[in-house]
């Protein structure tokens, strides 16, 4: 109980910092534009429906191709018997509660 409370209190003393280094990047345009519009989410996907470019396509392509081979190839690792042993053993927990 105590280590939550202690846990709530510093949340919410990270909660009420600043951050001068994230204000001090905005300019003074940026200061002064206005707030953008709320847009319903339809709307959002139906103009990004087939919008994609072929460098996009490409590039996507290759990083699939570059994890499917990844993927592949951390299949076909064994692990040594002593390891899988290890990592099926039960953990004690009965310290912790």
């Amino acid at each position: 109980m105590m280590r939550a409370f202690a846990a709530f209190c510093l949340s919410m003393l990270t909660a009420c910092a600043q951050f001068p280094a994230l204000d001090a990047t905005l300019g003074a345009a940026d200061r002064a534009a206005p707030y953008p519009d709320l847009v319903p989410l339809d709307a959002i996907l139906a103009a990004a429906d087939g919008k994609s470019t072929v460098g996009t396509d490409l590039s996507l392509g290759a990083r699939i191709a570059a994890l499917e081979a990844r993927a592949a190839q951390l299949r076909s690792r064994s692990v040594a018997g002593p390891l899988i042993a290890r990592a099926q053993a039960r953990v004690d927990i009965s310290a912790l509660q």
